[in-house]
């Protein structure tokens, strides 16, 4: 069996993945204790683009009540592939399905695909601290990967603007982490949190100045044509001073890997706030962008949460200063200028 083992992670090859971890998503949750529970609602016929928009307002507890954008890229239509479950699959769906139309050229959010945030929990003495997402996920037949693209993940935080898009998580206000394919279907989970410790130099970490963070790129295959399972684990580091949030993924059942020493908030107030449906293709530029209109389709989408933060071990975090807001950065280095203070 060959197994990579780097600090706080663990990523798993395609040979061991015959013993890994195999778990259904009702039975992860019960193992990390996510007792409360959710399903979004799906229609029982298929519906128009209109119709899907207002039923995701009406239905999907959508932040400020509306898609961000790209609605009129969403419909429920039938499912093109009732002959393909996702290998593993414990679940089944007879209904419609929630496609998203990407049109040819487009790439970015702003030019095809679609973004909403649904808030399942975010205030209060029993918001979440602990979330996993489960979902299946098709592509169009001999889809076109080209270099990659963006869906769905979870999110948290007061700010539903930020950790996204190039705007770099300080982890005060906001984190997000979306399941990535990249270059001949390959998976990853790509988040926008805080980097301490160097996070940046472990293996099977890509980090970007300018936008996310990938992790485990390439640990599993997204297949065309079929459909394809992914739950996705948040467990928020706790204290916040501390780098011992947990992430990880599961593949059509299958632990692909898990990264365990990460700083995901460094605020209490920063909580997991519910799902982050953001698909799209790219990248920020036209080489990402796809030949053609393509599609991909969702089903079975599930969330489980719970009020306790991860209990794993991890290190102090040796760089916190990174993480001061604006505001306090402009205020001690004015105060340093003036002589006011000195370190």
């Amino acid at each position: 069996m060959l197994m990579f083992l780097n600090t706080g992670f663990v990523v798993l090859s395609v040979a061991s993945l015959v013993v890994a971890d195999t778990l259904t998503p009702e039975s992860m949750a019960a193992k990390f204790s996510l007792t409360t529970s959710t399903s979004f609602p799906f229609p029982s016929a298929t519906a128009s683009s209109g119709d899907t928009q207002s039923l995701l307002t009406s239905q999907w507890s959508l932040s400020k009540n509306r898609i961000q954008n790209g609605g009129n890229d969403l419909a429920f239509v039938d499912d093109p592939f009732p002959n393909n479950p996702a290998p593993g699959s414990t679940t089944s769906s007879s209904g419609p399905v929630l496609e998203v139309t990407y049109p040819a050229g487009s790439f970015s959010g702003n030019t095809g695909g679609a973004q909403f945030i649904n808030l399942w929990n975010t205030t209060g003495s029993g918001a979440f601290q602990s979330m996993l997402l489960s979902y299946e996920v098709a592509f169009d037949k001999n889809f076109d990967w080209v270099k990659g693209g963006n869906f769905r993940g979870l999110r948290g935080g007061k700010s539903d603007t930020g950790c996204s898009g190039g705007n770099e998580s300080t982890g005060l206000d906001c984190f997000s982490t979306r399941i990535m394919w990249r270059v001949n279907g390959q998976g990853e989970a790509y988040a926008y949190i805080p980097s301490p410790n160097n996070l940046c130099s472990e293996k099977n970490v890509i980090c970007n100045d300018d936008f996310g963070i990938s992790l485990s790129r390439g640990s599993f295959t997204f297949q065309s044509g079929q459909w394809n399972h992914v739950a996705l684990l948040v467990q928020l580091n706790n204290p916040v001073d501390v780098a011992n949030g947990n992430v990880e993924v599961y593949f059509n059942n299958v632990q692909a890997f898990a990264q365990q020493d990460l700083q995901i908030r460094a605020s209490d107030s920063v909580t997991a706030g519910g799902l982050y449906f953001s698909t799209f293709f790219g990248g920020s530029d036209s080489s990402w962008a796809t030949p053609n209109e393509t599609h991909t389709y969702f089903r079975n989408m599930q969330l489980w949460g719970s009020s306790n933060p991860s209990t794993l071990t991890g290190a102090k975090v040796t760089n916190s200063g990174a993480l001061l807001s604006p505001v306090l950065s402009t205020a001690i280095l004015t105060a340093l200028f003036l002589g006011i203070l000195t370190l």
